[in-house]
């Protein structure tokens, strides 16, 4: 199971990696990566509102790298507590911070200095700088308090992640019972080869570190989450260099997924 990095794996160079790409991201939204980027691709491939997308800071929306549709899962609903345990520029942080409206909070993590600075900016210029706030850290050690978000909310992340049973370890420790996880991620039809597992380009590329389908769920429910389901699917590297060598072989493509957090009723 492709949980982990291979023995022998450079997880410096792989973090460095994964940093050098998102802060070019966030630097330079339109110079060209092996992934989609910004508000049309988010539109016309993940079905996002263009309403909603457009009402939102360009700061933001501009930097989006997400490979699915975490929102399309189910509502948010006012008031709650949600988590972005890697939040980018904001987009989807921002979409959540006004569904939970006033009496609510947004907490978006992320580890790219430069990212955090956009996210924090978008959300002003939004106006929700009071329910929106932005905290350095990673999703595998999480910032946040046990038991204290109702919603986590994740896009295209976990497959950069070395160790995904900390990751879902950490999701599951900061829901609060019943607890609901809004996760898009990037999957692979079949284990991937040892070569690719340990290539950081290809990790950093989105793929190297993807999982299957039945991994995913396996991940989640070894954690503690329950209900875990494939809830949609996304081509999510249509027309992108991943595509071109990979995509095809392996069937690389985003999907949603829902799972809740156990020892509660599912709501």
């Amino acid at each position: 199971m492709a949980t982990t990095c291979p023995i022998g794996f450079d997880l410096d160079r792989l973090r460095e990696q994964v940093q050098r790409t998102y802060e070019r991201v966030a630097l330079d939204p339109a110079s060209g990566f092996h992934f989609s980027v910004g508000p049309e691709y988010a539109i016309r491939a993940l079905g996002y509102s263009r309403e909603s997308v457009e009402s939102l800071p360009a700061i933001s929306t501009a930097r989006f790298a997400g490979v699915g549709n975490p929102h399309s899962i189910g509502a948010i609903k006012p008031g709650s507590v949600v988590l972005d345990h890697a939040c980018g520029a904001g987009m989807d942080l921002l979409l959540a911070a006004r569904s939970v409206g006033a009496a609510g909070r947004a907490i978006g993590v992320d580890l790219t200095a430069a990212m955090r600075d956009h996210a924090a900016r978008a959300a002003i210029e939004a106006g929700l700088g009071e329910v929106v706030e932005i905290r350095a850290g990673t999703f595998e050690d999480l910032p946040v308090a046990d038991s204290s978000v109702d919603y986590v909310i994740s896009n295209g992340v976990v497959n950069l992640a070395p160790d995904k049973r900390r990751v879902f370890s950490e999701i599951a420790r900061v829901l609060r019972p019943g607890g609901q996880l809004y996760l898009a991620d990037v999957v692979v039809e079949r284990e991937l080869s040892l070569a690719v597992r340990s290539d950081p380009d290809l990790w950093s590329a989105c793929v190297g570190g993807a999982v299957t389908e039945a991994e995913l769920q396996s991940l989640a429910s070894g954690a503690g989450l329950v209900g875990g389901r494939i809830v949609g699917h996304f081509d999510s590297f249509r027309n992108t260099s991943v595509e071109r060598k990979l995509g095809r072989a392996l069937r690389v493509r985003g999907v949603t997924f829902h799972a809740c957090r156990a020892d509660a009723a599912i709501r």
